[in-house]
């Protein structure tokens, strides 16, 4: 099932994500900023349903083969929220709600507060908030939501349009917005399932994010290979210059080191209700330190292929026309959404100093550990 994703979502992409289109995306008119077009034929392909399962309307894949999806949102500068429509999607499915057949995003920080059937607060830095209807988001410690027992959270799904937005981009020049609701009524309500971390959202933005810096570094190490082949100084091609060689080998490294973590995350991510009775651990209980993982490798890649690409590039890498600094800038962003490098490190730090000395191989070995809670934040 994998490759026959792989393919379908390539072929797509490759074909309507040109760098005319990115441009217009970030600098053309208003009304020609969010690619209608392209969502019309992400939509018709059913990708953003596919992560949902089959009885909420979705198609059931596991995170295991979609892992090449999100990857290729990353490698061909997608401009859409398809990534953040597959987690939304099978968050909603996975607390009993059914799939949205439109564009949706999500939030994996904010200070919302349920009473009354209402809710109040901001959500920070949602992809796309202005261009989607809904949105996703988790509200903790809600106490009389019908299915839950005592004070969980919930998952919330809401109208976008209901809320005030703060519009702010990062530095792709992609919508990261921040939506104000003031006494909204949600369209709908689950609490979450026994087993789901309160900051899930943030946990598989992390996951989505990873992998698709995985697809962006691919494509930089593509072109930067490329232009050294065809770049000619001193009467040959720079990439036959032993400091060249060396610079493209360690964003090699990097790039095969990040596919590596973020397939590794993707492969053990599930929302599903299943629980090892040996351990006592969800499956997504066990995800934890792949995904911890998978963020910190890929915001090093990020910083390490963005910094040799320019440098063999040179001035021309950075000029508005030229395809480069639109997979780099991309990078640049991605590492610190959902949690940047110093984030994931201290959270993995800690989670190592409290074990102590003595379960550190047997966390290791094991691929599980217990993250302490993440505090909300904005980046």
């Amino acid at each position: 099932m994998r490759d026959e994703f792989e393919s379908a979502i390539s072929r797509l992409l490759a074909e309507q994500v040109t760098p005319e289109l990115l441009r217009e995306c970030e600098l053309g008119a208003a009304e020609k900023r969010w690619p209608a077009a392209l969502w019309a034929a992400v939509q018709a392909s059913g990708f953003h349903l596919a992560a949902a399962p089959e009885s909420q309307g979705g198609a059931g894949a596991s995170w295991a083969d979609l892992f090449a999806v999100v990857r290729a949102a990353g490698r061909f500068n997608l401009p859409l929220p398809l990534p953040e429509a597959l987690l939304a999607n099978a968050l909603l499915g996975h607390c009993g709600l059914a799939a949205i057949d439109a564009p949706i995003s999500l939030a994996g920080a904010g200070e919302l507060r349920l009473a009354d059937g209402r809710v109040s607060g901001v959500l920070f830095d949602v992809p796309w908030g202005r261009e989607v209807p809904q949105v996703v988001a988790v509200v903790s410690g809600v106490a009389g939501v019908a299915g839950a027992a005592g004070a969980r959270p919930c998952l919330v799904l809401l109208n976008a349009r209901s809320a005030q937005c703060e519009p702010k981009l990062n530095v792709a020049g992609e919508p990261r917005d921040d939506l104000r609701f003031d006494g909204v009524t949600p369209l709908a309500v689950a609490p979450l399932p026994a087993g789901t971390p309160a900051d899930v959202l943030l946990l598989g933005g992390a996951m989505l994010r990873s992998a698709q810096i995985a697809g962006a570094v691919q494509a930089v190490l593509e072109q930067t290979t490329r232009y050294a082949t065809e770049r000619v100084q001193f009467g040959k091609p720079i990439g036959n210059f032993q400091s060249i060689q060396h610079a493209i080998a360690v964003l090699a490294e990097h790039c095969g080191a990040a596919s590596v973590a973020a397939e590794c995350a993707f492969a053990e991510f599930a929302l599903a209700d299943t629980t090892d009775a040996n351990a006592g651990r969800t499956a997504l209980a066990t995800a934890t330190l792949p995904i911890a993982a998978a963020k910190i490798c890929s915001a090093e890649a990020a910083s390490v292929a963005a910094q040799v690409a320019h440098a063999v590039h040179g001035a021309i890498g950075f000029t508005h026309e030229h395809a480069l600094q639109q997979s780099t800038r991309r990078l640049w962003s991605w590492r610190s959404e959902f949690g940047n490098l110093t984030h994931w490190s201290q959270r993995l730090g800690q989670a190592v100093c409290a074990g102590g000395s003595a379960a550190l191989w047997p966390s290791l070995t094991a691929g599980q550990i217990a993250l302490p809670a993440s505090q909300q934040q904005s980046s």
